[in-house]
């Protein structure tokens, strides 16, 4: 593929993946409140303007120099708000009125980061979210999941699983990638879906989701498998998906694999999720 360090948005703590990283809020070590059957279910019903569930989702803080995405990730509803039509808005802007450093100097925009670190995980299940992208040069919109061991195995040992991720060169495309031990980074396994006849994934909802058994992923856009993989493609590597993971939603601004924003971008750009579930999960 042609990312390189889309895993390094992951810090030490509880929603990403590099120990060096020190911007994340969230704890290393989650206790999630998971029954013996795991099931998760957000609609994102609500006023217009109010918060997400505090039950279900936490906020990541801070900016990210290991993938040099340009954002800096608030919590609060200024970046993610529910819409009172029953979805999730998180909303790039270009703006940092509270006055944010990152790691470039004084931060250009401001986005919002979600996880269930300290509220669900699952080791296996039907994973689906139904979502319409932001589109523009810049924009990473990402909807995936990492071990929760990783505040004790580290990144990447801990596994992480890409459902879907879109960067704004790539108006009709999709990616879903493992990655895991031996298999990370720009060497990460995965394929691409691209919706038919030139549409574009900002222009509508769709539905992006996985099947996980113990030893198979299979990944699907509407209903519609493009791939699937087991131990057997990871060329002797150890299969780092067999213990629970949470989830995470996010919109990043830049990085090394999207580009950064250019001329042609236009803010605000917003990541709109009508819901995320989990069935069928241990």
């Amino acid at each position: 593929m042609r990312r390189t360090l889309r895993n390094t948005v992951i810090g030490l703590l509880s929603a990403t993946a590099l120990a060096a990283t020190p911007w994340l809020t969230t704890p290393a070590t989650a206790t999630p409140q998971t029954a013996a059957a795991a099931e998760f279910i957000d609609n994102f019903d609500g006023p217009a303007g109010s918060a997400v569930d505090g039950s279900k989702w936490g906020y990541e803080t801070g900016d990210n120099v290991n993938n040099h995405e340009r954002q800096y990730y608030t919590d609060g509803t200024k970046n993610a708000a529910l819409d009172g039509n029953g979805n999730l808005v998180i909303t790039a802007r270009k703006e940092n009125p509270a006055d944010y450093n990152c790691w470039y100097g004084r931060c250009e925009y401001t986005s919002a980061r979600l996880n269930t670190a300290q509220t669900f995980t699952t080791a296996s299940g039907h994973v689906e979210a139904r979502m319409k992208l932001p589109q523009g040069q810049g924009m990473w919109p990402a909807f995936w999941m990492l071990g929760n061991d990783i505040g004790s195995a580290g990144w990447p040992n801990c596994g992480e699983i890409d459902i879907m991720e879109n960067v704004g060169f790539e108006p009709s495309t999709v990616h879903g990638t493992i990655h895991g031990p031996g298999y990370s980074g720009s060497g990460g396994i995965g394929a691409g879906y691209t919706l038919p006849n030139g549409a574009k994934f900002s222009d509508d909802f769709h539905t992006f989701a996985i099947d996980w058994a113990p030893d198979k992923i299979t990944w699907s856009v509407d209903g519609n498998v493009y791939q699937t993989r087991t131990p057997a493609d990871l060329n002797g590597n150890r299969w780092a998906f067999d213990h629970p993971f949470y989830l995470i939603l996010n919109l990043a601004v830049g990085g090394y694999w999207p580009g950064d924003p250019d001329g042609s971008t236009t803010f605000p750009q917003q990541l709109v999720v009508d819901y995320v579930k989990v069935t069928g999960g241990s």
